[in-house]
């Protein structure tokens, strides 16, 4: 399955995946908004088998024939600011 990601220029490490390159008509207009301007980044072939970065390809290629999108969140685990005294 072709997909197209594009990352937020607003939030670091927040990036859409979609079925069609630059149509974001299936995303919802608040989570859309919440992006700000977007870059694209590359376009891919997913596969169950192939390997990505930070999600499972399954689980990604499931939200894009389900809703058309896919949203790879920030990580939570970053580590704390150092402090400094």
């Amino acid at each position: 399955m072709q997909c197209f990601i594009y990352k937020s220029l607003k939030k670091e490490h927040l990036y859409l995946y979609v079925d069609k390159k630059d149509d974001f008509s299936r995303i919802p207009e608040a989570l859309f908004s919440s992006f700000g301007k977007m870059e694209f980044v590359m376009d891919l072939e997913l596969t169950p088998e192939r390997k990505l970065a930070k999600e499972e390809a399954g689980k990604v290629i499931e939200s894009l024939k389900a809703k058309g999108f896919f949203v790879q969140l920030p990580p939570t685990n970053l580590p704390a600011p150092l402090k400094i005294q």
